[in-house]
């Protein structure tokens, strides 16, 4: 990667709320769960074991960080449930077993789509709040034109809501 990827990569990372960091890294365990397959089928023993330990290193990091304090009952499934993952990781690597991969992968995506669906949830809820406090005070009447794509490719991602503001209100 050279350097100005590296230093895209490395500012989304740092400007990324705390619910993008968790998508990012749910998309970086698929991913390295998917390099690890893909390791097995190809006979390259380097690309499934570093795949193998990238995935586990994140599934650990979200087992570290649950708070069992205030997640109760589903920090202490997930946690479960992380643990099943890493279980069945280590059992892939030992023995080549692409079916224990698969069932990783398929919990790591249907995971993510529930956070994801949580998330846009909380959003959500959220701009009802925003829209009653911005009827008590009247927006500009001025327009603002939409971000500029980026230089690198990707398209700015604009919230569900976004409404540009125009000249005539």
């Amino acid at each position: 990667m050279n350097t100005y990827a590296k230093q895209y990569l490395q500012n989304q990372i740092l400007t990324a709320s705390p619910e993008r960091i968790l998508v990012m890294l749910y998309d970086g365990a698929i991913r390295f769960t998917r390099q690890a397959i893909m390791g097995i089928e190809n006979g390259n023993r380097v690309q499934k074991l570093d795949g193998v330990s990238r995935a586990m290193a994140i599934i650990t990091e979200f087992a570290n960080t649950l708070d069992h304090g205030i997640g109760g009952e589903i920090a202490a499934n997930l946690d479960a449930l992380y643990a099943f993952m890493n279980n069945e990781l280590s059992k892939a690597n030992l023995k080549d077993d692409i079916n224990k991969l698969k069932v990783v992968e398929g919990l790591l995506v249907d995971l993510r789509g529930t956070w994801v669906e949580a998330i846009e949830v909380a959003a959500n809820e959220k701009v009802p709040q925003a829209k009653a406090a911005s009827a008590a005070t009247p927006a500009p009447k001025a327009f603002v034109a939409p971000p500029a794509a980026s230089p690198y490719g990707a398209q700015p991602q604009l919230p569900a809501n976004y409404r540009p503001l125009n000249a005539a209100g």
